[in-house]
């Protein structure tokens, strides 16, 4: 396994959507581990293709506490096929925007489906916070991020801190 770089805002790969895994190669299964690898590391609980600079639909997360045992979840060509009506708002941050979070609204559940690591079809339902980051690597395939989500007000206050901050780099 490796640790990829992360790309960060305003790199242009993270507006693109992803495309369609075809077939899951051993170098699928390698990219998979590596993103966990890097999701660890940085750390994080979620981590999409785009973030590490490849136009894949993959994502990698885990919602587990650090009192709880870990769950990776890998998957492959995730897609939401039913949501909630209700929304919840959750505190997000992004490992692609560092040090910057904002309150998002999005369903309270979701109906998921998406081909797992043996190359099988899953459907699973998900809610609360591993639902929250489901769809948050779900936008980073589409190319939106959570601040998209947000006022004009507050994203122009964040998009801002962040150019201020790669001119500093």
């Amino acid at each position: 396994m490796a640790i990829k770089p992360i790309q960060f805002v305003p790199n242009p790969v993270l507006r693109k959507s992803a495309l369609p895994v075809e077939n899951i190669t051993d170098k699928t299964l390698q990219l998979l581990d590596d993103m966990a690898e890097t999701m660890y590391d940085a750390p994080g609980i979620g981590l999409a293709g785009p973030q590490i600079g490849e136009l894949k639909r993959l994502i990698v997360m885990d919602c587990s506490r650090d009192d709880e045992k870990s769950e990776l979840w890998q998957m492959i060509n995730p897609e939401v096929i039913e949501l909630s009506e209700d929304n919840s708002t959750l505190e997000e941050g992004c490992l692609s925007i560092p040090g910057h979070t904002a309150e998002v609204s999005r369903p309270d559940w979701i109906k998921l489906r998406f081909t797992d690591i043996k190359g099988k079809e899953q459907q699973i339902k998900a809610e609360g916070l591993l639902a929250a980051c489901i769809q948050h690597e779900i936008d980073h395939l589409d190319g939106i991020l959570f601040i998209d989500h947000i006022s004009k007000l507050k994203r122009d206050i964040i998009w801002r801190k962040v150019l201020k901050e790669a001119r500093q780099t």
